[in-house]
């Protein structure tokens, strides 16, 4: 018998010892080959959509292009809501209810987000000649849903110099918080965002394993990496003029204003101008590296708009109470407002 459980084991510490071996040979190789990984992940994809037809489709109550106003209501806005990588279904429980207030009429639109982004635009322009073509539409994406957004106005709906792809309503605008527009190293522990998406409680999703695949095998953290084929043809890709870009940035930490007061007095404290300029510079690239948490804030610029607006939030809580008993999160006033400045153009 103890022979028998020795070699049990042994046998269990060899398997635990190949999976591992495994896991890091597919890493290593992965990080030096995106571009192969996808192209593999990609043909898992669709060998999967081919064999299980049924349980990878998307129409399961979850995925696509949901009302969030009570029909028949007059709207001064269209709005359409894009949530980010494997979302749980939460970010938008803040915003949808300021928007109706607002008079908005709005949608939600949910996808298979752990697929390539440019099929996740694609799965957009599917669902957009649904919508009523009375108004034009403000699209509103959160992290990963704003590089959605891009890719289906710039590549479907309003591509420069080429005629237009998909039918329905125009885009009157769009609002990117948190969006990754040159990337996220973030990406790489998508593993870890596709549990809190499968397992979260708050919402009517249970997990499954086809849950889990049909939304999509990780091609979507390959197209997030800074320096992807995906993001470099997106930022070379011209973008309309008659469509505005409003960037919503967040920080984790204080408003420079504070910060700045508290590094001046540090100086005059110490008598050392020299001391106040290192800090200086040292706070400031610690808050452009931070930025909220997942984005930094060189990853938020386009040429295309504006510098970004920076609220002090992290990467979720722009857009979301964390307690009912928090304050309205601090993004959504400057949508409420794009809103209204879009609509007495």
């Amino acid at each position: 018998m103890r022979k028998e459980s020795s070699q049990w084991r042994w046998r269990a510490a060899g398997a635990v010892i190949v999976i591992a071996a495994s896991a890091a040979l597919w890493t290593w190789w992965a990080e030096d080959h995106p571009r192969e990984e996808r192209r593999l992940r990609v043909l898992v994809h669709d060998h999967l959509e081919q064999w299980f037809p049924d349980q990878m489709a998307t129409n399961d109550g979850w995925h696509g292009l949901h009302p969030r106003t009570a029909p028949g209501a007059a709207a001064a806005a269209h709005v359409v809501l894009v949530h980010g990588l494997d979302e749980p279904g939460t970010i938008w429980d803040d915003l949808i209810p300021a928007l109706n207030a607002a008079g908005a009429r709005v949608w939600e639109f949910r996808y298979p987000n752990d697929q390539g982004i440019d099929r996740d635009a694609a799965y957009l322009a599917e669902h957009w000649p649904t919508l009523p073509t009375d108004q034009p539409v403000v699209l509103v994406g959160h992290s990963m849903g704003g590089l959605v957004i891009r890719d289906f106005v710039s590549r479907w709906r309003h591509p420069v110099s080429l005629p237009t792809r998909v039918t329905g309503p125009p885009v009157r605008g769009v609002i990117l918080g948190a969006t990754p527009n040159h990337g996220s190293e973030w990406a790489r522990l998508r593993v870890w965002l596709e549990l809190r998406d499968q397992f979260h409680l708050g919402t009517d999703r249970r997990y499954s394993l086809f849950a889990a695949l049909r939304d999509g095998t990780g091609e979507a953290k390959i197209d997030l990496r800074p320096g992807s084929d995906f993001l470099t043809e997106l930022n070379a890709r011209p973008w309309p003029q008659e469509v505005p870009v409003l960037l919503i940035g967040g920080v984790l930490l204080p408003p420079e204003s504070q910060w700045r007061a508290g590094i001046a007095q540090a100086a005059a404290d110490t008598q050392s101008a020299e001391l106040g300029e290192t800090l200086d510079a040292w706070w400031s690239s610690l808050a452009d590296g931070l930025g909220d948490g997942v984005v930094t804030l060189e990853s938020l610029a386009l040429p295309e708009a504006a510098p970004p607006i920076i609220v002090e939030a992290s990467h979720r809580g722009m857009f979301l109470r964390y307690l009912p008993g928090d304050p309205q999160p601090p993004a959504i006033p400057h949508v409420i407002a794009a809103l209204h400045a879009w609509g007495h153009d």
